[in-house]
């Protein structure tokens, strides 16, 4: 459909699983794609594929943990193309810790990953486009947990609540910028990351995704590639004057109870 002909998109974290989903539908769509990651091996192998298929893409290699890093991956896209029109922060951390159990070491991994790098990138897409007096779009991907979470999630949950306030802040701070800045709550997503965090943590074997599919309300996880849609419906003109909103994406219903 070419919803995003010719913009140009940063995908922080954009190398493997709903990054890398996000990355595919946005070259499908007409836009010129850079990813960024701190491993260049997956990085440079998906852009290897989008290009073979026509797309143009660029890696950024980037430990969004560091502030810096952060925004030099928003700056190198700039160098390269001469602006930002979408930025997509999608980089996480998941890893486990409970209130009573995280160490000041792994709540601020969590701070620097989950909401420092949203933050400083934000920044520097945002002040081009302020700068240039042209509109643009952010999509940050949270999480359903943000709303209150397992208690696992201790660190996690916190620095993704405070990504929801950034958000609508940031949108409520430049829309009359007419930079247009949203965000997806996503569910429990089928990734290669959590196949990895269920076998760490929790003890998974091989065939725990359809066991836990068949648990839930559609009969499976959500797909990287579904949410990947969506966040490109939200960074084209298509999704209209919509900013500031933070949109559960998930079959589980905030409040409902059986």
């Amino acid at each position: 459909m070419g919803l995003l002909d010719d913009k140009v998109v940063l995908v922080n974290g954009g190398s493997q699983g709903v990054g890398a989903a996000i990355a595919r539908a946005a070259v499908r769509e007409g836009a010129v794609v850079a990813v960024s990651g701190r491993r260049p091996a997956p990085g440079e192998a998906l852009v290897a594929e989008l290009t073979a298929a026509g797309g143009k893409a660029m890696f950024v290699r980037a430990d969004l943990a560091d502030a810096d890093q952060a925004k030099a991956s928003v700056a190198e896209v700039v160098a390269a193309h001469g602006r930002i029109d979408c930025l997509v922060n999608s980089a996480g951390l998941t890893s486990r810790g409970t209130l009573l159990d995280t160490t000041p070491e792994l709540f601020d991994e969590h701070i620097a990953i989950n909401l420092k790098a949203p933050f400083f990138a934000m920044q520097a897409a945002v002040a081009d486009m302020v700068g240039r007096k042209a509109p643009g779009t952010v999509v940050n991907i949270i999480t359903s947990s943000a709303h209150g979470g397992q208690p696992f999630l201790a660190p996690y949950v916190a620095a993704k609540a405070g990504l929801i306030g950034l958000t609508r802040n940031a949108a409520h701070a430049h829309r009359w910028d007419r930079v247009r800045i949203n965000g997806l709550n996503i569910g429990w997503t089928a990734t290669e990351g959590e196949d990895a965090t269920q076998k760490a943590f929790h003890g998974a074997e091989d065939g725990w995704l359809e066991e836990a599919a068949a648990k839930l309300p559609m009969g499976k996880l959500g797909q990287p590639d579904e949410i990947a849609d969506f966040v490109v419906l939200l960074l084209s003109d298509r999704s209209g004057v919509v900013t500031g909103s933070v949109i559960d994406w998930d079959q589980n219903v905030l409040g409902g109870l059986d």
